[in-house]
């Protein structure tokens, strides 16, 4: 789907696969009968880690169903901004990456145009809450190092690794993909420059070292957040109070929200941001009627 597959990805769940959106009763009988056992040397008919049984991988099913399955929200319904909000990358991603070899309604088109990318408003709320974790934990990159603890200062500087990376694609107005493949789609995007920063992060074997290159690759999302013609802060880091560590600004996120208009999404808690910012358990993730319970009991009344 997003053509980052190689030799290494046939080992299991490999074969050649097809969608068919279409009320179409019948057809997988039909397309059990008819479809060889391999096409151009791949298999046609093969098992799967969830299901064993070796069959063909033609997928039909309505427009609707499709979508649903993936956003737990119907294509032509108005989304709201907790349905934006309990979409991920990966669910978008089934849906707007790979060819599409006809659309003769042009209903597949409309929905890749309206999930090309998020809302304005909501991209500057997502935004916000990625710098405002950035805000919140990048001065304990330092401070766990200062008392010798090595492993705290690098779990702490891999989740804000992570962060920079998300808000570098949002930046980019690009959809990430389940963590396999989110480092190759960042590093072939334009705030993909500030990769070799993140890599020098993760290696560095000094807090300060690590610190430092951190900071470097914030400061190079915060030029391409100018770029993209989004307010930034006067500055990226900043010394944290009298310690001998780097913070980021409050400014960061509010200069974002500060141009925010839907009231919908001025309502929402700063900080919470989408389901992708505050989940990592996969199997929350990977079930959009679970993404839809958290998010919905996060961003409903009584926050």
């Amino acid at each position: 789907m997003l053509g980052l597959d190689d030799e290494v990805s046939t080992d299991h769940d490999w074969g050649l696969r097809l969608t068919v959106l279409a009320e179409a009763p019948g057809a997988g009988e039909f397309l059990e009968a008819r479809l060889p056992v391999a096409f151009a040397g791949h298999p046609v008919r093969f098992a799967t880690t969830w299901d064993p049984v070796v069959r063909h991988r033609v997928e039909v099913a309505t427009v609707e169903e499709f979508v649903v399955q993936r956003l737990g929200v119907g294509p032509d319904a108005p989304w709201s901004v907790t349905d934006w909000l309990g979409f991920t990358g990966q669910s978008v991603l089934e849906l707007v990456a790979g060819p599409v070899f006809a659309d003769d309604e042009g209903r597949w088109a409309r929905l890749r145009g309206r999930l090309a990318h998020h809302p304005d408003d909501l991209r500057r709320y997502l935004l916000a809450c990625g710098w405002r974790q950035l805000e919140q934990e990048l001065p304990f990159v330092g401070r766990a190092g200062s008392r010798g603890d090595d492993l705290g200062s690098r779990v702490v500087a891999a989740r804000l690794v992570d962060v920079a990376v998300r808000l570098g694609l949002l930046l980019d107005r690009a959809w990430a993909p389940y963590p396999k493949w989110t480092g190759t789609v960042f590093a072939r995007s334009p705030s993909g420059r500030v990769a070799g920063d993140l890599a020098a992060c993760l290696a560095a074997g000094d807090w300060r070292e690590r610190e430092a290159a951190l900071c470097a690759a914030l400061e190079g999302l915060r030029a391409r957040q100018r770029e993209v013609g989004l307010p930034v802060p006067g500055a990226a880091t900043a010394p944290f109070h009298d310690r001998p560590f780097r913070g980021v600004p409050e400014e960061a996120a509010t200069v974002l929200l500060a141009g925010v208009t839907d009231p919908a999404v001025r309502a929402l808690p700063v900080g919470a941001g989408s389901v992708e910012q505050w989940v990592g358990a996969v199997d929350v993730l990977v079930r959009p009627d679970r993404r839809r319970a958290v998010t919905a009991a996060l961003h409903g009344p009584g926050w």
